[in-house]
């Protein structure tokens, strides 16, 4: 389909395909297939700690062939193949191992490297759809005219937008001024809702997120992770009743 639609992908594989003359596999192919380098990556793993590891890269372009069942409904394509498995892997996880597919040219390590860095992305992309669907619940949209649907997912992509860049924001520049994420209200109310002990914290960005995760329930303690979409995303929904409730107090009585 993509082919036909003229577009590229990047797919990470989880059954081994048939290939070249459809006696061999997608993994016999590259298990005998040199490595062309070494690439290092780092991620959080579930305990939110930062980790490294080294990836023996290969890659190969090969003929891939469609099931024996869908042989005759589907076509061969000739694709480029990236394998990424980690070197010495720690005893305590599950070793980092990516089997990728693409129609995109890899020719060289460093198309192999810029493929993995792509697909290395794929988190971010579900975590703003997690937000989407948790956070903006828009599965439970009882809106009834294709107009209007369209209408408030556009506007809960925005805020679902945000809440995920400001969430990764946080963990990748939280030295950055709050200035270009806070109003001037919204920094005052989250600086009277911190505990007297963290109040005292470097006020970047970092000490503003963390004030609104706490109001999303965010413990904060110091073995605790970084906060998630979760948290942020609730805290964000009480200080914009805070926000409200503030502006609203400011009010001339004449106007309430």
């Amino acid at each position: 389909m993509a082919e036909e639609l003229g577009r590229n992908f990047l797919v990470r594989s989880c059954v081994d395909r048939l290939a070249e003359d459809g006696d061999t596999t997608i993994a016999r192919v590259m298990a005998a297939t040199q490595s062309s380098g070494r690439h290092e990556v780092q991620f959080r793993d579930a305990k939110g700690k930062m980790q490294q590891a080294v990836l023996v890269v290969r890659h190969a372009t090969m003929t891939v062939r469609p099931p024996i069942g869908k042989q005759k409904r589907y076509r061969h394509q000739q694709l480029q193949i990236i394998h990424a498995e980690e070197l010495n892997p720690p005893e305590d996880r599950a070793p980092i191992l990516w089997k990728l597919i693409t129609n995109l040219p890899v020719e060289t390590h460093a198309d192999a490297v810029g493929k993995l860095e792509w697909y290395a992305l794929r988190w971010k992309i579900e975590t703003f759809f997690r937000t989407l669907k948790t956070g903006c619940r828009i599965k439970e949209l009882r809106l009834t005219t294709t107009d209007r649907l369209a209408n408030c997912i556009a506007l809960c992509c925005v805020v679902a937008w945000r809440v995920s860049w400001l969430t990764m924001l946080g963990r990748e520049a939280p030295d950055a001024s709050p200035a270009a994420v806070f109003t001037d209200i919204e920094c005052r109310l989250l600086e009277r809702s911190t505990p007297e002990n963290k109040s005292m914290s470097q006020r970047d960005l970092d000490f503003y997120l963390r004030a609104v995760a706490r109001l999303g329930g965010y413990l904060d303690r110091a073995s605790d992770p970084p906060p998630g979409t979760t948290v942020i995303w609730r805290g964000f929904s009480r200080l914009a009743d805070l926000a409200e409730g503030a502006r609203i107090a400011q009010l001339p009585h004449h106007e309430l």
